[in-house]
């Protein structure tokens, strides 16, 4: 058997496979035609999701990550959006298997078969715990709220910088990335909103984003630069940060969509009257006047090096285009930015991200063009030739975010005929 025909007889084996488990299912997921795009992005996003990973706990590098809550995020919005309860049952699935009957967290094994039991050393740990307070709000379950308690409280003796920036784990002594704005920020705000402590949690927030803008803002462009480190805190230095400044050097695509995610979520709960409303809402309209400037004219995304689309060897990048795209249409949404300046800007992000999108022969959504689990990089070559991975996680969370934002409209409309 040639390798073409292995190939031809995998897939058909493989699609036989998930056509029989979607018909198994009770909720079952109707796959869409290969080559041929969607009626909605965001539902083939998330279908193509729960195809994959009929055990969430199992798609990623451990059982618990902040990338399964943000992708689960999306979940939401679709439920919200649809009114299919196959979302919320695939979430609350998932965090299930990691809270007892006592709002305890236990373990559970991964893909590589090793027990994973979360805990809260870093920020990243903490994205998750969004979507445990997501689960409360629609439940009111008692051992939701404790499960969340346990993740507010790791935050009390959480270690900082001098200025009140949170170091991106304990084991990082100094350095704060701006990935950890968001994940921190994106359980502190729904924790504030939906179960208490909402005068430190609204607070705390808004310190973090604006403690982050007033040490890695490049220059005064409106953009940021992926970390910051602070000496004088033990361990070790930074090998990505300038020894004058404690500035990493570049401005990551995605990095900078974390962060213009949780300023934008960050001002839809914010009251109104907070004292630091105003500071972080002119944060977020100079990033997205900076993201409006930048935007790759042609093909409607972001380089992976923001502000320098103009060398050669920068690309698009799907994983941040994707965030902006969404942070742009929650911004016009909440109607911090004027629609007539910024609806274009969003129709064309997303425009450019489902252009580097393709249903395969499996009938399954598969996303090109981004990087899986990029750290702080030590220069602006590491950046751009940091291995592409086809489906990398973080582009695939980002992906159904943005395209659950901009197809909501017409996903409500097709629930109502």
């Amino acid at each position: 058997m040639s390798g073409r025909t292995k190939l031809i007889f995998v897939s058909t084996l493989l699609a036989g496979f998930i056509a029989a488990w979607t018909r198994g299912n009770s909720h079952a997921i109707e796959l869409n035609k290969p080559g041929q795009a969607p009626k909605f992005w965001s539902v083939a996003a998330a279908d193509t999701i729960m195809t994959r990973w009929p055990d969430y706990s199992k798609a990623y590098f451990n059982a618990w990550t902040y990338v399964n809550g943000y992708e689960l995020l999306g979940f939401d919005m679709l439920y919200r959006a649809t009114g299919d309860k196959k979302y919320f049952d695939f979430t609350k699935r998932y965090i299930d298997q990691f809270i007892d009957e006592n709002g305890d967290f236990q373990s559970v094994v991964n893909a590589k078969g090793r027990t994973n039991r979360p805990s809260f050393n870093n920020l990243d740990s903490m994205m998750t715990g969004n979507i445990v307070v997501m689960l409360y709000e629609y439940t009111k379950d008692p051992r939701y709220r404790k499960a969340a308690d346990k993740i507010r409280r790791a935050l009390d003796d959480y270690p900082r910088n001098d200025d009140g920036g949170f170091w991106h784990a304990r084991s990082l002594n100094g350095q704060m990335w701006i990935d950890g704005i968001f994940m921190g920020q994106m359980f502190l705000i729904r924790y504030g909103k939906s179960i208490g402590d909402s005068a430190y949690c609204w607070d705390e927030a808004a310190r973090q984003i604006t403690v982050f803008a007033k040490r890695a803002q490049r220059g005064d462009s409106g953009l940021y630069l992926h970390g910051v480190f602070e000496p004088g805190h033990g361990g070790k230095t930074a090998t990505w940060a300038d020894p004058r400044t404690g500035l990493s050097p570049e401005v990551w695509s995605e990095g900078l969509g974390w962060y213009a995610l949780v300023t934008v979520e960050t001002l839809a709960i914010l009251p109104k009257d907070h004292a630091k409303r105003t500071e972080v809402t002119d944060i977020f309209l100079r990033l997205a006047a900076a993201l409006k400037r930048t935007q790759d004219p042609a093909s409607g995304r972001w380089f992976q090096v923001v502000d320098k689309g103009e060398l050669p060897d920068n690309w698009t990048d799907t994983s941040g285009s994707a965030m902006f795209t969404y942070a742009i249409a929650r911004g016009i949404e909440l109607g911090l930015l004027d629609r007539a300046a910024y609806a274009p800007v969003a129709e064309k992000g997303y425009k450019g991200i489902t252009e580097n999108a393709k249903i395969n022969q499996q009938g399954l959504l598969d996303i090109y063009s981004a990087c899986d689990g990029v750290g702080v990089q030590t220069n602006y070559d590491r950046y751009i030739h940091y291995k592409k991975s086809v489906n990398a996680k973080e582009a695939v969370a980002g992906f159904l975010w943005a395209t659950a934002i901009v197809e909501t409209p017409r996903l409500e409309h097709s629930r109502s005929l």
